[in-house]
């Protein structure tokens, strides 16, 4: 085989300026076979010469080989300008998924396993082995792989399907385009850099729906129609096409979920997160929806008040006015402007200020790579080292185009490994969409948009900074209701005074962001908490109700007659009549029985980040407990045993409810 840009040597960079179809095929088709290859190893072993090197090991070698490519072609579906590489790509996600599937559905492989299971010492095993194998021989039994082989084969048909409608599902929402075009009157209110990025030749202007300009129209313009109207078509993405497919892709899980002798997808998936079962889930969201409703209830009362003032009667407000009125409480009570806050956060800077507080916890440091070989001429990548080390590397992506994800996310594309070439080291891809610098002003972002940097960069350092010996232990592969943990704990190093003067500079005068500002920005953080986090529990409860109390076979109700119902019953924002948010809503596939989990790890991540406030904010001590504790050892361990370890005591309600201002 020619040489491939997605095949490289051991820790060598993967050029992806170089990718072509033709390296996209040939690796799908060179790393099938090899792992045909490792299978037929592994089962070919006699019984009496198992050891974890030649059985554990040689399947987490398989994982391994399958990860790196499968996690580099999946990103280029979603994020490449080439739209041949994009589609080659989802053909080889579809392909690769399949092939998975019929990895997981390997009776012959999972007997390997299950015969050294039985006899493993398993006292002179590491702790990360003897959780591997056990996770391992249990994702094995609930493919059914205790089953008679024809039931087998129908369950490995099941989730060809289910991994072909999720690879739709996604792809629809990601390549949706919609517009609205609005004349210089529907404009007002929005700032002039915004309006420069999108007037056209006619000087009439083009709002499209991604996140940069979405969102932003919601808060400034002064349009409700303009503003009702944007919003109707959010909520409408994909639902030309993925109602459908998200009627398919219910039918398909509920029908594994029976097949697997489970009551519901829901208690399938739960088996193996914290939570356990879907009784716990349910009870865990409703509490925390009994807490916050007198302070969801405050905050929408705060809005009516503000509507009222600017309308002179009202009798209530929608959700399209959410935002708008919140910014404008946060200008005139709070006296906090958006627009004049990102005066202090120009990109640049706040890249530099994720790698000084980084740098500072973890003892790491950043290199940026001249002549970075990215898939986009905007991507940029660094090194991570650790006395002169390079242990991990990164690429950012950070400005929408068409075509590109249209969120923030982290990906993973190569996961830490211990191997007999040393350890393996993790790269990742860091991808936003944050504002295009203008020809008058630089990029500058919201501080909405620095928390969710320092969000994501929490997931990239949980990848990076991992020293799981397994790749399928490997920094973010931890439960998806623990997942969460270091991302959001990372978050509150874009609220600390003692972080943000370190890098929040104006970007005309060089002054640093004002205590006085700092603390108005403090004091209006709860403003919408209560809302906010009801919100999140109605997602949560419409993807629990899809996975847990929901047939689309016999229920009279559609998904959208759920989001309607569980939208006018959880938030106090009405369901939007004609639109049809589930449609557009990615986490129904990603995080399937899962979106819990956000809420969940929040709980932790507030706890946790207890001990920095008692050792000081920018603790090396704290930071050194945190790497060593909770991101070095990724799911190398049980994730309540790693909470337990970081505490030293059982996680507790009380930091989280506090954090949002519930007394």
């Amino acid at each position: 085989m020619r040489e491939n840009t997605l095949l490289p040597d051991f820790n060598a960079v993967i050029d992806f300026h170089r990718l072509t179809v033709d390296d996209i095929k040939e690796a799908t088709r060179f790393v099938m076979k090899q792992a045909d290859e490792m299978v037929g190893e592994i089962i070919a072993i006699p019984h009496e010469q198992r050891s974890a090197g030649n059985t554990l090991w040689r399947f987490d070698d398989l994982h391994n080989e399958l990860e790196k490519a499968h996690a580099s072609i999946f990103l280029m579906a979603y994020v490449h300008p080439d739209g041949e590489i994009r589609a080659e790509s989802l053909n080889s996600i579809r392909e690769l998924s399949k092939y998975e599937n019929r990895i997981n559905m390997n009776v012959d492989l999972y007997r390997s396993l299950k015969e050294y299971s039985k006899q493993a010492d398993t006292s002179n095993m590491r702790e990360a082995e003897v959780k591997l194998l056990r996770d391992v021989i249990r994702e094995f039994e609930q493919n059914g792989l205790g089953l008679p082989e024809e039931k087998r084969a129908h369950i490995q048909k099941i989730q060809d399907d289910i991994a072909d409608l999720g690879i739709h599902f996604e792809s629809n929402i990601s390549s949706y385009q919609d517009h609205i075009i609005l004349g210089e009157s529907d404009m007002e209110g929005l700032p002039e850099d915004y309006k420069e990025a999108r007037r056209m030749e006619d000087g009439r202007y083009k709002i499209d729906l991604t996140y940069p300009s979405f969102f932003p129209f919601m808060k400034y313009a002064g349009s409700d129609d303009a503003r009702r109207e944007l919003s109707y078509r959010f909520k409408n993405i994909a639902a030309d096409k993925n109602l459908e497919v998200l009627s398919d892709l219910l039918n398909k899980r509920k029908e594994l979920a029976k097949m697997l002798g489970y009551s519901t997808f829901a208690e399938y998936q739960l088996e193996n997160r914290m939570a356990e079962k879907p009784s716990v889930v349910w009870d865990f969201q409703q509490a925390i929806r009994q807490r916050v409703r007198d302070k969801a209830e405050e905050d929408y009362n705060l809005l009516m008040e503000k509507k009222k003032a600017y309308k002179g009667s009202a009798s209530r407000v929608y959700s399209w006015e959410n935002a708008y009125y919140r910014t404008l409480l946060l200008k005139e009570d709070y006296h906090v402007d958006d627009e004049q806050v990102k005066e202090y956060f120009e990109l640049d800077r706040v890249i530099r200020g994720l790698f000084d507080v980084a740098g500072q916890l973890y003892g790491i440091r950043f290199r940026e790579i001249d002549q970075p070989p990215g898939w986009h001429k905007e991507v940029r990548m660094f090194e991570v080292s650790q006395d002169d080390q390079v242990i991990g590397r990164f690429f950012l992506d950070l400005f929408p185009r068409a075509d590109k994800f249209n969120h923030a996310a982290c990906f993973t594309m190569i996961p830490g490994k211990e191997t007999s070439q040393g350890y393996q080291k993790p790269l990742a891809s860091l991808v936003t969409n944050f504002p295009r610098a203008t020809k008058n002003t630089p990029s500058l972002l919201t501080h909405s948009d620095v928390v969710t940097f320092f969000h994501e960069f929490g997931h990239l350092m949980h990848d990076l900074l991992t020293q799981a010996p397994f790749s399928a232990q490997s920094g973010t592969s931890t439960k998806r209701d623990f997942v969460e943990v270091p991302s959001q704990l990372f978050e509150h190093w874009a609220w600390e005074y003692e972080s943000l003067k370190r890098f929040a500079v104006h970007y005309q005068t060089g002054e640093v962001l004002p205590e006085e500002l700092h603390q108005k920005m403090v004091d209006a953080k709860n403003l919408g908490s209560g809302l906010f986090t009801l919100q999140q529990i109605f997602y949560g409860m419409l993807d629990m109700t899809l996975h847990d109390r929901y047939d689309p076979d016999r229920d009279s109700q559609t998904t959208t007659d759920i989001v309607s119902k569980l939208q006018n019953e959880i938030t106090f924002f009405e369901y939007m009549q004609g639109t049809h948010f589930e449609a557009g809503f990615g986490h129904l596939y990603g995080y399937a029985a899962g979106y819990y989990g956000y809420l969940w790890s929040k709980v932790y991540a507030e706890d946790m980040f207890s001990l920095f406030r008692e050792k000081g904010v920018l603790s090396k001590t704290a930071g050194n407990k945190f790497r060593r504790s909770v991101l070095e050892k990724g799911a190398s361990q049980e994730e309540k045993n790693i909470v337990r370890s970081f505490l030293g005591r059982q996680a507790q309600y009380d930091a989280f409810l506090q954090s949002i201002g519930v007394k």
